[in-house]
Order: C-alpha cells, then sequence, then structure tokens
C-alpha cells in the first residue's frame, strides 16, 4: 500500500535541485532511499564524488524540502557516494552520448557564442567579459564562461571562482559564480595562481576543446569566451572548434589601441566569423567637480574600429557600447566582485547591463553555420 507521507517527501525530494547540475536529485537518481519512523524523516542521498563540494548546500536543502512536510518532525539526511557504474549513468543521462563532443556545434543548439577579443592587453577585455556574463545572468539567462586565456587567465579572480571543479567519469563540474559556470586554466596548476602555463600550439589548442568538450555545461543561452589579446593559436583555434561564435572586439579610445584592435577584427576575415561589434572601454566620463567630459584616453577608438571594420569586410560593425572609465570597475576585479553587483547604478555598470540586453536577446540565425550542404558538380 503507498504511504502518504512518502508520497509527500517524494514531492518535496522533486523540487530539490542539485546545485551543481540544476536539476532535481529525484531526476538524477541521487535518492538513495527515505523513510519515517515517529515523525523522523530518514533521506538517504548519493553524492557524485565523496569529496563533493556542495554536500552541505544538498544537506540543507533536503532538511528544508523535507522538513516542510506535514508529520515529519525532524530530519536527518545521510550522504553515501556513487558507484563507478552509477556515476557512467549520471554522464550518460546528462550528455547523452559517450564520445566527447562539443555541444555547441551540434545541430539544433541554439546557444549564442561570442568570443570577446582585443588586439593588445591592458584594454579591460576580461572585465567587460566578466561584468557581461554576470548581467546576462542577473537577466535571468544561462552563462557559460570560458577564460580561454591559458596564459593569463584572470576570470577567477574577477569573479571570485576559484573553488576546482568536480569530476565525474571524466566530466568536468565547473564552479559557479553569480549565477555564471566558470572554467579557467587555474584549478588545473597544482601551483595555483603564481605557476607559468608552458605550453605550446597543440596543447593550447587541445586545452580549450577540453574546455568545451569535457565541460558540463548543460543547457546555456549564452556562452562567452575571454580570448587572449592577438590574433594567435588560441584565436585561430576558436575558429575552427567554434566557426559560428561571433566576435566581440574591445578598445580603448586611444589610437595605438584602436589600430591593434582592428588586426584583431580583421581576423574574421580569414575565419569566416562574423562580428557581433565593437565596445571602447574606458571611455570619457563626467569630472566630479565640474560635469565636464574628462578623456583620459583619448576619444573615437571605437568609433574608427567600426567604421574600418565595416569598410574592411563590406558589413556593417556597429560600435555596441562605450564604457565609461570607472576605477571601480578594476576595484570589483580585485576582490571578486563585479561592477555590475556592487555598484549597478553606475554609469558603467548601466552600460554593461544594456550591453547584455543587446547580446543577450539577439536572434543567432544561420550566419557562420555549418548547413552541411555542399554545392553540385555540374558533369
Amino acid at each position: 500500500m503507498p504511504d502518504p507521507i512518502l508520497d509527500l517527501i517524494d514531492a518535496a525530494l522533486a523540487t530539490v535541485e542539485d546545485p551543481e547540475i540544476h536539476r532535481p536529485l529525484t531526476e538524477l537518481n541521487m535518492v538513495k532511499s527515505r523513510a519515517v519512523v515517529d515523525g523522523v524523516a530518514r533521506v538517504e542521498v548519493w553524492l557524485t564524488v565523496s569529496g563533493c563540494p556542495m554536500r552541505e548546500t544538498i544537506t540543507s536543502r533536503v532538511t528544508e524540502a523535507v522538513g516542510a512536510v506535514p508529520g515529519v518532525s525532524r530530519v536527518e539526511v545521510e550522504l553515501d557516494v556513487m558507484s563507478e557504474e552509477q556515476r557512467k549513468e549520471l554522464r550518460a543521462m546528462l550528455v547523452g552520448h559517450d564520445e566527447r563532443e562539443i555541444v555547441f556545434t551540434q545541430p539544433g543548439n541554439l546557444t549564442r557564442v561570442y568570443a570577446v577579443t582585443s588586439g593588445k592587453g591592458g584594454v579591460g577585455k576580461s572585465s567587460v567579459t566578466a561584468n557581461l556574463a554576470v548581467a546576462m545572468a542577473a537577466r535571468g539567462l544561462s552563462v557559460g564562461l570560458v577564460d580561454a586565456d591559458i596564459y593569463g587567465h584572470s576570470i577567477p579572480r574577477l569573479l571570485g571562482a576559484v573553488d576546482p571543479p568536480t569530476m565525474v567519469e571524466g566530466m568536468i563540474m565547473p564552479p559557479q559564480a553569480y549565477g555564471v559556470r566558470v572554467i579557467s586554466m587555474l584549478p588545473f596548476k597544482p601551483g595555483g595562481v603564481s605557476q607559468p602555463v608552458a605550453f605550446r600550439g597543440p596543447m593550447l589548442h587541445r586545452a580549450l576543446q577540453q574546455f568545451l568538450a569535457d565541460v558540463w555545461w548543460g543547457d546555456l543561452d549564452v556562452l562567452l569566451l575571454d580570448l587572449p589579446p592577438g590574433t594567435g593559436d588560441v584565436a585561430i583555434s576558436t575558429a575552427q572548434l567554434l566557426p559560428h561564435a561571433e566576435l566581440v572586439v574591445v578598445t580603448t579610445p586611444q589610437v595605438a589601441a584602436s589600430e591593434v584592435a582592428i588586426r584583431a577584427g580583421m581576423l574574421a576575415q580569414q575565419t569566416n566569423q562574423r562580428i557581433a561589434g565593437v565596445v571602447e572601454n574606458m571611455s570619457s566620463f563626467p569630472c566630479p567637480h565640474c560635469g565636464e567630459p574628462m578623456e583620459l584616453f583619448g576619444s573615437g577608438g571605437g568609433t574608427v574600429v567600426a567604421e574600418t571594420l565595416s569598410r574592411e569586410l563590406g558589413t556593417e560593425v556597429p560600435l555596441l557600447a562605450r564604457v565609461p572609465f570607472d576605477v571601480r570597475l578594476r576595484e570589483g576585479g580585485d576582490t571578486g566582485r563585479p561592477l555590475v553587483v556592487g555598484a549597478p547604478d553606475a554609469p558603467a555598470s548601466t552600460v554593461l547591463a544594456d550591453l547584455a540586453a543587446t547580446l543577450g536577446t539577439r536572434a543567432r540565425g544561420l550566419a557562420g553555420m555549418s548547413l552541411g550542404i555542399t554545392p553540385a558538380r555540374r558533369t
């Protein structure tokens, strides 16, 4: 005979999501057992790995959900660890295949992919990318962020996402910060932040491929890649692995930055990628004393880049945003608290939020996508 209170407990457990996978524990077959004796509910939960960093979160969520069931006076949660076979079944359930492949290139995938690039370092590309990702997540979008700057990775500090990922049968469960799933080279270096990455071209390509194929990203609305400056190996590998990715070119207003930013954008001509637009960072801001615009890094660089790329590529490349200079953007990066979170009403935050709305709601279309057809030959 069905036990009504167990049915209520099952319904409560169906509302408890795994904090990393964001699916109910019941759907993931993570509930080992449940029983009620004299009002005490005992629930056993399978963890994916013994060192699961979310064990306390899972325990508290189960306790809260089951504790709200009428007739339950106390909840006891016991944790066990999945067997290798169970982990394989979980992986198969999540990815739907055994071979490692990049889901973003599969037919029917609707994730919008943006590769954020620049011609040179020091233009605030990573800060723009991190804040853009967080602003998109705040709009309710499912967002992933790949720190593709293998040598100079900075995204973990910018977002405070320094926890190591969880490994499940070769599948990498990425850490999250501010609703953004993040993967970087940092957790794969035993020596930590100070350890250099001595990779040559093929190894860079393989690292990027693993970030895209071995990480469980879930069903993303947007995937952002923070590329290293310039037009080197990673930029070319990105075009090969994600041919439909659109480029967002970041520059500052000064001429020196805009000239090299144009070269970064012109790579699209060789890789057959589309440029979503140009972002001018560190633009003018009002003087705190007189209100007059202050142009610390010159003016017009973003417009020059957008107009030059439009002319050279024969297609419209818009100037998407001019982000005002704000020292808090740097300060937030040092503390792991993005400006769009720490000071959401700041002029720079407002511009970044508008940019997130623009890029996050664009229809992807068929530009840059392989249709799997070839021209017919005349005989």
